[in-house]
């Protein structure tokens, strides 16, 4: 299942397993027979996940953790997993050199950004899915504990052009005529909504929900619209401005988030402070 949701094809899946074509046709065909569900859909000589196969990927990706954790045990290896996810979508350039410290200071430890947890971390961490999750929403919760990384600010992004450029500060009345873009999540998880639109009862002219954070400066640079996004993700750009949301800006507090364990872990611990240490 996760060869061939991987590489997309029957036959590069076959190379990466070596296996015959009939062999892995076969597999797959049993387990669709069984299961009562077709997992994938043949598009254009390439397969395609169902939601039956979206789920029993995310559970086969698990097994195989497992799997592997237990085989290096058993070994005697030493290499650890830390599955990580951050709410920080398309974005991690504020990741990569605290992983790569990492690295050096833990050879034995293999670091994975788990991208199918990015819109529900704290919910995959509770599932058993994640070791970190790396957000600014954590819930109460008793089996949870969380640790202060750093903050970061939420702008508004205009073309130069734009009648809110010269805006010290942009409220949401400002935005009832504007075609906004958002990051692709529910609205309930978007700050822009909880904290600025909602409670003064603005709904603006157009919102598209984009998932990648270039896409969206390139949609404000061809003046599509203004578009909400966190700061440091902004490149510098003379065609683009920031603006101010919400008269004194509006801030993100990120936090660490595991579960209590009974004992510590200290690869984890390290891999905390390291992000701490190097804030976007």
């Amino acid at each position: 299942m996760a060869a061939v949701a991987e590489e997309g094809s029957l036959a590069a899946a076959t190379r990466r397993l070596h296996l015959s074509a009939s062999a892995l046709s076969h597999q797959l065909r049993d387990a669709e027979t069984k299961l009562g569900v077709s997992l994938f859909l043949r598009r254009n000589r390439r397969l395609i996940l169902t939601a039956a196969g979206e789920r029993l990927l995310q559970a086969s990706r698990r097994l195989l953790d497992e799997a592997r954790r237990a085989e290096s045990s058993v070994s005697g290896q030493a290499q650890e997993i830390i599955r990580v996810s951050t709410g920080c979508y398309t974005a991690y350039s504020w990741l990569a050199p605290a992983l790569t410290r990492f690295g050096r200071a833990h050879p034995d430890v293999d670091v994975r950004i788990e991208l199918d947890a990015t819109r529900r971390p704290v919910s995959a961490l509770l599932r058993g899915e994640l070791d970190l999750a790396l957000t600014s929403d954590v819930p109460r919760s008793s089996r949870l504990r969380s640790m202060p990384l750093f903050s970061d600010e939420l702008i508004l992004l205009v073309p130069r052009d734009h009648r809110l450029a010269r805006a010290g500060v942009v409220r949401a009345e400002d935005l009832r005529r504007e075609h906004v873009i958002v990051y692709d999540a529910p609205r309930e998880d978007l700050d822009v909504f909880t904290k600025v639109l909602w409670p003064a009862g603005v709904e603006p002219m157009r919102v598209s929900r984009i998932p990648l954070t270039e896409a969206m400066v390139e949609l404000v640079r061809a003046g599509a619209g203004v578009a909400v996004l966190v700061g440091w993700a902004v490149p510098k750009d003379p065609a683009l401005v920031r603006v101010k949301l919400a008269g004194r800006g509006l801030l993100r507090r990120w936090r660490a988030v595991t579960l209590r364990r009974r004992r510590p872990w200290p690869a984890l611990h390290d891999l905390v402070q390291l992000i701490s240490a190097r804030p976007p």
